[in-house]
């Protein structure tokens, strides 16, 4: 068995990424906790872990959406101090276009794919910061920087997870915190059946298994890189797309109009 490494809270945990995540971590020596909202779906998730690796599961079942249950895993965070690392996995998207979506729909997923992260991040920050260790893993999506691909509401959520970490790590410089952000692509889950277009219907070639996925993740973690993207082979275009907007931030601001832009 692994050197115990602390546990690792990780949301969205009863399927698919969130479950590999899991079943990763715990065979690194994180025990874990697992939350989402289907109890008998996370304790099997939880048994098979158990049985596998001996570790110690513990299952949340919450439903991230309901403030009620929001804060009782801010609160797990913020006081349990075994929690060493902290997996923002739950969430939803959607493919549809705004004439066709139901925006009442939308704000559903901005309560879980903003809101519960920004609520659980922050819960557990102090805790790190104080600790002088942790870890958090925010997963966003390509269309984080392509939302163009598919609905704007999901586009423009997972934009502020890359954001709101880009913005966190220049925070916590220097205290021992890491963060990872994940951009996946397209990936075999059941995203795509709820999202609105299963995933047999997108070409082959762009979708990634979902355990290649956590495993690529979790060696970009190894690596210590910040922005982690799975599906794409040449890394420099990243770099260069980073140091763009990074020459142009300093240059965002001024006390005098630009030239195009004054009367002729």
């Amino acid at each position: 068995m692994n050197k115990a490494k602390g546990t690792a809270l990780i949301t969205g945990a009863s399927s698919g990424i969130g479950a590999l995540y899991a079943d990763r971590l715990a065979r690194q020596g994180y025990d874990l906790i697992l939350v989402a909202r289907s109890a008998a779906k996370l304790e099997t998730v939880a048994e098979a872990i158990r049985q596998a690796t001996g570790r110690k599961v513990d299952t949340l079942p919450a439903d991230l959406a309901k403030p009620s249950d929001l804060r009782l895993i801010e609160a797990r965070l913020a006081n349990d101090r075994s929690i060493a690392m902290l997996v923002n996995n739950a969430g939803v998207g959607s493919t549809a276009r705004a004439l066709d979506a139901d925006v009442d729909t939308m704000s559903a997923m901005v309560a879980l794919n903003v809101e519960a992260l920004m609520r659980l991040t922050y819960a557990v920050v102090p805790a790190f910061v104080a600790r002088g260790r942790g870890t958090i893993v925010n997963i966003a999506s390509i269309v984080a920087v392509a939302p163009e691909v598919l609905n704007g509401v999901y586009g423009g959520s997972k934009a502020f997870v890359l954001a709101f970490s880009q913005n966190l790590l220049s925070e916590i410089e220097g205290t021992g915190v890491k963060i990872q952000v994940v951009l996946p692509g397209a990936t075999a889950t059941d995203f795509w059946d709820i999202a609105g277009t299963p995933v047999e219907h997108l070409p082959g070639e762009i979708v990634m298994r979902a355990d290649q996925l956590v495993d690529a993740a979790l060696n970009g973690l190894a690596q210590g890189e910040f922005a982690t993207i799975p599906g794409l082979h040449d890394a420099t275009r990243w770099d260069a797309f980073e140091a763009a907007r990074q020459a142009m931030a300093g240059e965002l601001s001024t006390n005098t109009p630009a030239a195009r832009y004054l009367a002729a």
